[in-house]
């Protein structure tokens, strides 16, 4: 029997804003760095060992900060120094790069890949796991208590799951006339996915985009994407009256909620499948050199934010009202999305990886690294961006770094190793 109740719960400024030019020291810092290493903080802190840089193996687990009597009441380390894991535990390799590839729903964490595991966020023990219910590089859109993929039978199907517990609780499939749906982005009252249309021959030139009710699993609207639109490397969030997304055809589209009509589209010129931000009536999207922010009513550039020349902005996330967003030359920003003026800005890591991913924890504003070995979660000072501190695994690897928040625990993503560490 095939349960329909995963329901969603609710997932004029000056333009032309430049930033200021670069110092010497920053040029010369640049020029003799090339593109920049990563440097870890003073060690890993707490009451276990110090980590060594240079070691292929982290501390042991279980030996990071010590939690008070509470359970969540960690000591906040020196200056320049990392916390020591609070737990490590494998994970999946199934990732592939994917955007949301780590996701926590309650006191559950989930990484992306086969099997799909859940495990408590405090003790890092498994909970739960399946084989064979979520496809290579799943995106992990959990909304409304519901985890929601598409199906890994490849049989047209849109499946939601318990993150609690892993079981199914609902199902919903597009039609026959349509390839492996893609889930993209959800809402209190939709789930939204992206459908090849299939031809005679099987192929699938053309594509839709479709809206399914949370609660009847049926098909609400479905609006076919022009021509030569492509079914990957699509960004997307629902806010609103409002579908936004991005994607590798140097689009920006948005899309009535209720009815699936084209309200605007506009050319930028980048193309652009990472992260934008969203801010009430704003979309910031990342294009080259330049951060962009756009009505989401009318399409109405409101802003634009300019890097340094050579360099380009990756992506925007806007937490506790402020905009925060790094460029290639290691800049990180935080920006009013309101109006695109530059609150502060940290132009001291050079020799640390640039950031891609942002959540916040009171006061403190965490950040995972993309490709590099020396990379790891960076922690900074809000209030004005200086940098605390830099966590790294020690293996070396050259996969991209993820960070999600859970209550006063962090949990890290770093190619087949997931570690919690205290929101420090």
């Amino acid at each position: 029997m095939r349960i329909h109740g995963g329901r969603v719960a609710g997932a004029p400024g000056a333009e032309g804003v430049e930033g200021p030019a670069p110092s010497r020291r920053r040029l010369l810092g640049l020029a003799g760095t090339g593109i920049g290493l990563a440097a870890l903080g003073a060690g890993a802190w707490g009451c276990g060992p110090v980590e060594d840089p240079a070691s292929s193996t982290a501390p042991p687990p279980g030996k990071g900060a010590t939690p008070g009597a509470g359970g969540d009441a960690f000591t906040t380390p020196p200056p320049g120094t990392a916390p020591g894991p609070l737990w490590q535990e494998p994970a999946a390799s199934g990732a592939l790069g994917a955007l949301d590839a780590l996701a926590v729903a309650g006191d559950v964490v989930l990484v992306s890949g086969d099997p799909l595991v859940g495990r408590n966020v405090v003790t890092g023990k498994a909970v739960w796991s399946r084989e064979g219910v979520a496809v290579p590089g799943a995106k992990l859109l959990v909304s409304g208590g519901t985890l929601y993929l598409a199906s890994a039978e490849y049989d047209g199907d849109v499946v939601g799951l318990d993150p609690a517990t892993g079981r199914e609780t609902w199902r919903s499939r597009l039609g026959k006339r349509f390839s492996q749906p893609r889930t993209i982005a959800a809402d209190e009252r939709h789930v939204y996915v992206l459908a090849g249309i299939l031809e005679k021959d099987f192929s699938t030139p053309n594509n839709v985009i479709a809206a399914i009710d949370t609660s009847s699993g049926k098909v609400v609207w479905q609006e076919r994407r022009d021509a030569g639109t492509e079914e990957y490397g699509i960004t997307a969030a629902a806010v609103g009256r409002h579908l936004v997304y991005t994607d590798y055809r140097e689009n920006v589209t948005v899309r009535d909620t209720a009815t699936g009509r084209q309200v605007w589209t506009k050319k930028i010129g980048r193309s652009n499948s990472g992260r934008f931000a969203v801010h009430a009536d704003l979309v910031v999207v990342a294009d080259g050199q330049r951060l962009r922010a756009f009505a989401l009513a009318d399409g109405e550039e409101r802003w634009s934010l300019a890097a340094e020349e050579f360099t380009r902005f990756h992506d925007p996330a806007v937490l506790d009202g402020v905009l925060y967003a790094a460029d290639s030359s290691h800049v990180l920003r935080a920006v009013d999305p309101a109006k695109g003026g530059t609150l502060w800005r940290n132009d001291d890591l050079l020799k640390v990886a640039y950031p891609w991913q942002f959540t916040k924890v009171g006061g403190t504003l965490y950040a995972a690294t993309d490709l590099d070995d020396k990379g790891g979660v960076l922690a900074f000072d809000a209030r004005d961006g200086k940098h605390r501190w830099t966590y790294n695994d020690g293996t070396g690897s050259l996969e991209k770094w993820y960070v999600a928040s859970a209550g006063k625990r962090l949990v890290a993503l770093h190619g087949k190793r997931l570690t919690a560490l205290p929101a420090v």
